[in-house]
C-alpha cells in the first residue's frame, strides 16, 4: 500500500476532470471502476477507485482517490492497494507505487 495527500486551492470540478483524464491517460489498462459522490452543507467529497494492469507484479492494481471540497479549499488523498503476490506479508509493491507516482505527478502540476 501506498498512499499520497495533498491539500492546496482550485476549482472542485476542474481538479476532479483533470485528476481523472491524466490517469486514464497514462496507461493504456488503466480503467475508471466506480464513485461515489457526497455534498453536505457546502462540503464536497468525491471517491473515485482506478485500477491498472501492473506489469511488474502480473496483477492488478487499484487506486482509491478521495477529493474533498470547502470552496476552493481542496484536499486530494490517494491509496493504492493489490500489487503484493505474497500470502502473509507484501512484497513487489512496484507497481502500487508506479501507479500513485501517476497521480502525484499530475497533483504537483497543481
Amino acid at each position: 500500500m501506498a498512499k499520497y495527500e495533498k491539500q492546496f486551492r482550485g476549482d472542485f470540478d476542474k481538479t476532479l476532470r483533470y485528476l481523472h483524464d491524466g490517469i486514464l491517460s497514462a496507461s493504456s489498462s488503466a480503467s475508471f471502476e466506480d464513485e461515489s459522490y457526497i455534498m453536505f452543507s457546502g462540503v464536497r467529497c468525491c471517491v473515485r477507485v482506478y485500477e491498472r494492469y501492473s506489469w511488474t507484479g502480473g496483477n492488478r492494481v487499484s487506486m482509491t482517490v478521495t477529493l474533498v471540497g470547502d470552496g476552493e479549499e481542496l484536499c486530494l488523498s490517494a491509496i493504492t492497494a493489490g500489487g503484493s503476490q505474497a500470502m502473509l506479508f507484501k512484497m513487489n509493491t512496484m507497481g502500487e507505487e508506479a501507479f500513485l507516482d501517476t497521480l502525484r505527478e499530475l497533483a504537483e502540476r497543481l
